[in-house]
């Protein structure tokens, strides 16, 4: 912390000035280095389930990666709801979209877009989210 006083014992305004001005900045810069945007990820879950909650993990690993902080409910909610009963479906569903809307951007994975993910991205489009799209590989579509 910066002192009012010189290393000889006089107030020295100006050098508690500058030293504060720095480590507010250094606070910031550290407070942006660790700032982690939250995103959707948006990828298949039913069909081979085992299979894509693998590639799940996997595309919520690259997120990490890349310095964000990934959301994948149906990694999640599947440990505790019942995707086949139609009522605890549409649960999920409802706290998919309450998630997604804490969320800065919502990344689609894979060349297969189940109806599930249908419904996610025309909410997202609803909401102006941005979404990005990525191959199963983790190359991003242009």
């Amino acid at each position: 912390m910066a002192n009012k006083y010189n290393a000889e014992g006089y107030y020295s305004p100006t050098e508690y000035e500058a030293l504060t001005n720095i480590e507010k900045e250094e606070r910031a810069a550290q407070i942006a280095a660790n700032f982690r945007p939250i995103v959707y990820i948006c990828s298949p879950y039913s069909g081979n389930v085992n299979h894509n909650i693998e590639m799940a993990r996997k595309y919520s690993r690259f997120a990490v990666d890349k310095h964000y902080l990934p959301i994948a409910p149906h990694l999640l909610f599947t440990q505790f709801m019942n995707d086949e009963i139609p009522e605890e479906r549409e649960i999920a569903i409802f706290m998919n979209f309450v998630l997604m809307s804490k969320c800065a951007e919502m990344w689609v994975f894979g060349d297969v877009i189940s109806a599930g993910m249908q419904h996610e991205i025309n909410r997202a489009k609803r909401k102006y989210m941005k979404i990005r799209y990525f191959t199963e590989e983790l190359e991003e579509k242009k």
